[in-house]
């Protein structure tokens, strides 16, 4: 619990920093780095110069561990411990200058794969809002000095959010698959940050949340607080080239599961 604590405190003093950094390269205007798998899926110079930021931060406060990144190649480390790192998660969000994006960083215990690795603490950061979430492995999930808790009840519906990939090809599916999501659904929100999503879940905001093909990095840290505000989170075919994650309250969960299983 203290070491949990001691990562969570030093996940958030980083995800801060690193948050203001966007939030100034933004207001100074964005450049178009490169392109990731299709021209929708970009990458800035922020991208790149934020994650620096994080790992020399990580470097200098803990040498011995791994590193997982978005806009890096990942290094082992020596102490169990890896951090797996979003810089800007909702790139695209970022570069428009819609608000909905945040800094998301996780450290996990054992192989740095989805299944594989103990959630050990987590912070999810929007500059352009303010707001820091965190989460510490039986330390709970917290909004500040708020302890924050899923909804257990959802009587008009749930209020859900959901995500799309970049490839056109596979649009058609996604689609389908919200079209099903709709029988329990109050509304649907899809605003392009699955760290924001989750940690929407989290707070209250979202009853529900569910996303084919994301990457670690995408929900390490979400994923967590999920899980500590009392949530659950599971990935089916985690085994294929686009896993489902699914996050929510218990009764949300399940039942969104069974949506997605009788899909499958």
């Amino acid at each position: 619990m203290i070491v949990e604590k001691e990562l969570a405190e030093l996940a958030a003093d980083i995800a801060r920093e690193a948050g203001e950094l966007a939030l100034r390269r933004r207001d100074k205007g964005v450049q178009l780095a490169a392109t990731k798998s299709s021209l929708a899926d970009i990458v800035t110079e922020a991208d790149r110069e934020v994650e620096a930021l994080i790992r020399g931060r990580l470097q200098e406060a803990r040498p011995g561990d791994g590193f997982l990144g978005e806009e890096s190649d990942a290094e082992p480390g020596e102490t169990g411990v890896t951090w797996v790192v979003d810089p800007i998660d909702g790139t695209v969000n970022y570069v428009y200058g819609i608000p909905a994006y945040a800094v998301s960083i996780a450290a996990v215990q054992g192989e740095a794969v989805p299944g594989r690795w103990q959630a050990l603490a987590g912070a999810v950061y929007a500059p352009a809002h303010g707001e820091l979430f965190t989460a510490s492995r039986g330390g709970g999930a917290h909004r500040g000095a708020q302890r924050l808790a899923v909804t257990t009840e959802t009587p008009a519906g749930a209020l859900l959010a959901t995500g799309f990939g970049y490839d056109p090809a596979t649009h058609d599916g996604d689609l389908a698959t919200v079209r099903r999501m709709m029988a329990i659904a109050r509304d649907l929100r899809r605003a392009g940050s699955a760290a924001l999503d989750l940690a929407y879940v989290a707070a209250g905001r979202l009853d529900g949340y569910f996303e084919r093909g994301l990457k670690p990095w995408d929900f390490a840290a979400g994923a967590l607080l999920v899980a500590e505000a009392g949530g659950v989170v599971s990935r089916l075919d985690a085994a294929s080239a686009r896993p489902m994650l699914i996050a929510g309250g218990p009764e949300v969960h399940e039942r969104l599961t069974a949506l997605l299983t009788e899909e499958a």
